[in-house]
């Protein structure tokens, strides 16, 4: 921007001085147009012919110098010097220089001198340190300019546009320069972005190139590796083809000698016939001596060709043809690669087999075991109860008992006993006594003094917790957000049936969830409630029944609500594909536990119908407990797995899922540590946990197998499946 406008100035200087020498050469025309040729020439009037010679000079001078280079004298020199000392016979260079002397010798004109004299102190007076240093040098000159627009008054309108249009070019501009000030701020803010993303790119790829790298080196290796061999196997391919031209070309010319042989005794057999033949005919003119001779010879000839032909099948005695070379190798080649075959079948049942037996001996320690267990047991327990005179004692008598004992052991017996008894005396309690309001305290329990009893009916009892649990779904469903199931408890209580009454609902609720065990919704909502097991374990035995359901409608193409026992087995199966054989039959035995053995349908739809207190039918608890037991069995082997460790880190229990369960993805398992250490997913590693504190989180939760176990699969295609205990 300075350097244009120090480019201004001058153009600005030097068309001011032609106009300036234009407007004296217009004045002096006119006047002489109007004024007669005389000597009596005024002052005046000659002084102005001088500034117009000068005005000449000046016009002249500013052009090029023949050299290249500008006039070292401004254009107010007189043309008639020039022309007065203009020699037509000498040179440029001559008359350059007698011109530059001449005009050395004139004097500025009195104007020019007072505007360079008020330039210079103009400029001198300014304070160029300044920001705005270059507007200030550029103001003197303006004046300067607008000194000459008011001297040349006939010029004035031009001038003035010109000064306006360079003003207003000046002022757009600057105009400009402001507003190209914020993109260039905004070019450097962009550049420096630009520039970081380019190194986190950078450090981004740096690891990948690194792989990239080792994997190339790896690859290199691998191509020289293969190099190597393929030298090596041409050495012996080479090597065998030289084999098999040196015994190719024996026995080609063995065949040669063989073809050769033939032909000479098929020679001597001609010869012998001919000369039989001659012999015959020619018998009665010869010699008897002569006849004698020829047959001796003949006899050596025969000899000697009886010796050859013996000499021959001793020599080629081993020699076999080459088809029959060929057809041995082909089969030496199909025999030796069956070979290889049941070798390598042999090596596997030979592993198998050793499994085999050391699940077999595991087995036999086990059966030990548990023998030796029982005879303790035996030894050690007392006479089994009658228990039958429970009976006279229940409510309902004998055929209540009947129900509630059908199918029991004696340790689930004394469950139901003591929930019978407890049960009774819940009827004959009026208040209950409260837990006070400390933060031990649950929510849905905090309460100073005696609570009412409502005694609720079991039937009661599992229809307001149906409820609370299809309220809770329904409102996590529009929300989005899980919430605890003690607080959603309380503000249920509340909402239904208000603040002063709540308690005394939750207390009865609760007193009732904790004595009725053997009832599934109860005793499933107490362990969730009380935190003794995750409300995730509680949706995924129902999304299990779920898709069994869904699996057994898809097989029913009728619609009758009835399958076979083919049918019904094969849905199971694949609802269920990492359950074994055993707990395949265990369920189809238990749908057909009300069924006749000559009935062959299988009504799935009441298999899943439960009561007016919630109990389920024999199918749906076996599911259950066929659960439990896999998950069981599952953690049992990780603990295995985990050996001897007290305490175990996020890494090691990974590695032992992994090893358990191969078949499990990344958001499982991240879900499963997640759950053992009580954190989020994003959070890192934590420090290393009490193997039983791990184990006691993961039975709460929602956990189980997501693949075959490792030790079945390599048993799969023997008869049965074995149960591998850890």
């Amino acid at each position: 921007m300075v350097g244009g406008l120090d480019l201004l100035k001058k153009t600005n200087s030097l068309r001011l001085a032609q106009l300036q020498g234009s407007a004296w050469s217009l004045s002096l025309r006119q006047r002489g147009r109007t004024a007669p040729e005389s000597s009596s020439e005024t002052p005046d009037c000659q002084t102005r012919i001088d500034s117009l010679k000068y005005t000449l000079s000046k016009k002249q001078k500013t052009r090029l110098s023949a050299r290249g280079r500008w006039s070292t004298w401004p254009a107010f020199a007189s043309g008639q010097t020039v022309l007065r000392n203009h020699k037509p016979c000498c040179a440029p260079e001559e008359r350059q220089s007698s011109n530059k002397q001449a005009l050395l010798t004139i004097p500025k004109p009195r104007y020019l001198e007072q505007l360079e004299s008020y330039l210079r102190k103009e400029l001198q007076s300014l304070d160029l340190t300044k920001k705005n240093s270059q507007e200030l040098k550029l103001q003197p000159y303006r004046e300067i300019f607008e000194f000459f627009i008011d001297n040349f008054k006939t010029y004035k309108p031009l001038l003035s546009a010109i000064k306006n249009e360079y003003e207003v070019t000046l002022a757009h501009q600057k105009k400009t320069i402001r507003a190209l000030e914020p993109l260039k701020a905004m070019v450097t803010t962009v550049s420096e972005e630009c520039t970081r993303q380019i190194l986190a790119l950078q450090e981004k790829e740096k690891d990948e190139i690194n792989t990239l790298k080792q994997e190339k080196q790896h690859l290199l290796k691998f191509i020289d590796n293969m190099k190597e061999e393929k030298n090596s196997l041409q050495t012996q391919v080479e090597h065998l083809q030289t084999s098999v031209a040196e015994e190719y070309a024996r026995y080609l010319n063995e065949y040669g000698a063989r073809k050769v042989l033939l032909a000479k005794l098929n020679d001597m057999h001609n010869e012998r016939l001919e000369m039989t033949r001659h012999q015959v005919q020619d018998v009665k003119g010869e010699d008897v001596v002569k006849l004698t001779l020829a047959l001796k010879i003949a006899r050596q000839d025969l000899t000697k060709a009886q010796v050859k032909l013996n000499t021959m099948t001793a020599d080629y005695g081993d020699v076999v043809p080459r088809r029959d070379f060929e057809s041995l190798e082909k089969k030496y080649s199909d025999l030796l690669q069956e070979m290889k075959t049941l070798q390598k079948d042999f090596d596997q049942l030979h592993t198998e087999y050793e499994t085999l037996l050391e699940i077999h001996r595991e087995t036999a320690e086990e059966r030990d075991n548990f023998c030796a267990e029982l005879q303790r047991v035996q030894h050690n327990c007392t006479p089994r109860p009658n228990w039958a005179k429970c009976s006279e004692v229940i409510p309902g008598g004998a055929d209540r008992w009947g129900c509630l004992a059908e199918g029991k052991t004696s340790d689930q017996l004394v469950g139901v006993l003591l929930e019978e008894i407890g049960t009774g005396a819940l009827r004959e309690i009026n208040v209950f006594p409260g837990w006070g309001k400390g933060d031990k305290v649950p929510v849905y329990l905090r309460h100073e003094g005696e609570v009412k009893n409502k005694k609720l009916t079991k039937k009661d009892v599992v229809n307001i917790l149906k409820d609370v649990w299809r309220e809770k779904i329904a409102v996590e469903q529009q929300t989005g957000e899980r919430s605890g199931l003690p607080e959603f408890f309380l503000s249920y209580l509340q909402k239904k049936y208000g603040d002063a009454a709540a308690m005394e609902w939750s207390y009865t609720l609760y007193e009732n969830m904790r004595l009725c065990r053997s009832n599934h919704v109860l005793s499933s909502f107490y362990d969730i409630l009380t935190g003794k097991v995750g409300e995730e374990q509680y949706h995924g035995q129902n999304q299990l029944i779920s898709n069994l359901q869904k699996e057994l409608a898809a097989r029913d193409s009728s619609n009758s609500g009835s399958l076979t026992s083919k049918q019904f087995s094969a849905a199971v199966r694949e609802a269920f594909p990492l359950k074994r054989k055993e707990s395949i039959q265990e369920l189809v035995d238990a749908s057909r536990c009300k069924l006749d053995s000559t009935e062959d349908l299988i009504d799935y739809i009441s298999l899943f119908k439960e009561d007016e207190e919630g109990n389920a039918e024999p199918f749906v608890a076996k599911l259950r407990t066929q659960y439990v037991r896999e998950k069981q069995e599952y953690l049992r082997q990780l603990k295995n797995k985990l050996g001897d460790l007290i305490e175990v880190n996020a890494d090691d229990l990974k590695t032992a899922f992994c090893t358990i369960d191969p078949d499990i993805d990344d958001q499982t398992l991240d879900t499963y540590i997640g759950l053992a250490y009580q954190v989020q997913r994003e959070q890192p590693d934590q420090e290393a946990v009490p193997v039983e504190t791990v184990l006691e989180r993961l039975l709460a939760g929602e956990v189980r197998r997501v693949g075959p176990s490792p030790r079945e699969g390599s048993t799969a295609g023997f008869e049965g499946d074995y149960l591998v205990r850890t």
